[in-house]
């Protein structure tokens, strides 16, 4: 294996400016087809990568050999330290389907279920029509209409359903009419 196929998993903050340059920049290539909208420019990224090195949270990345990024994941406590929400993940899309994300989630796993979490969960938007809850009135069967999901076009939530997390809930409209977000959980702990 070469150096540059070599990875590892870092904290971004102890990649220091450079890796935090790179996840920032990560953001914004990232979510171009599936949000352009979350992160448009590298300020905002920035801006997101600083406070996801907030103190309380944890931001790892995968680098490879060579120092790059290779994507990045991040967790902030919430409900008391009961439930964590992951936020963001991100990978590049030059290595996608490569297990990055899936590492990366693990990892973020271990040492959230370390910190005495019960449960983790996300929000997974769907902005751009890529399930057939998009464009959909949900109301007033929303709970119908997330058992009848369809992925139409590379959506995430089926990504982490092979890592164990459910829907939980749908907020429809949450991105503007018919562009709703999908929560999803994963209980961490043993019942």
């Amino acid at each position: 294996m070469s150096a540059a196929t070599e990875r590892q998993i870092i904290t971004l903050a102890a990649g220091g400016p450079a890796i935090q340059e790179q996840a920032a920049r990560l953001l914004v290539d990232g979510f171009t087809q599936m949000a352009p909208e979350a992160w448009p420019t590298l300020a905002a990224g920035r801006e997101e990568v600083h406070t996801a090195l907030e103190s309380g949270k944890i931001a790892l990345g995968m680098v490879d050999g060579a120092g790059v990024l290779l994507g990045w994941v991040g967790a902030m406590p919430q409900y008391d330290g009961q439930a964590w929400e992951l936020h963001p993940l991100v990978v590049h899309p030059e290595y996608r389907r490569q297990h990055i994300g899936r590492g990366l989630v693990q990892a973020l796993e271990t040492q959230v279920r370390a910190r005495g979490a019960v449960t983790i969960y996300l929000g997974t938007d769907d902005a751009m029509g890529m399930t057939s809850l998009s464009g959909a009135n949900l109301y007033p069967d929303v709970v119908g209409h997330i058992h009848q999901i369809r992925n139409l076009g590379g959506h995430p939530y089926e990504f982490y359903q092979q890592l164990g997390y459910v829907i939980v809930g749908v907020i429809p409209d949450a991105n503007g009419l018919g562009r709703p977000d999908i929560l999803m959980a994963k209980r961490l702990a043993q019942a």
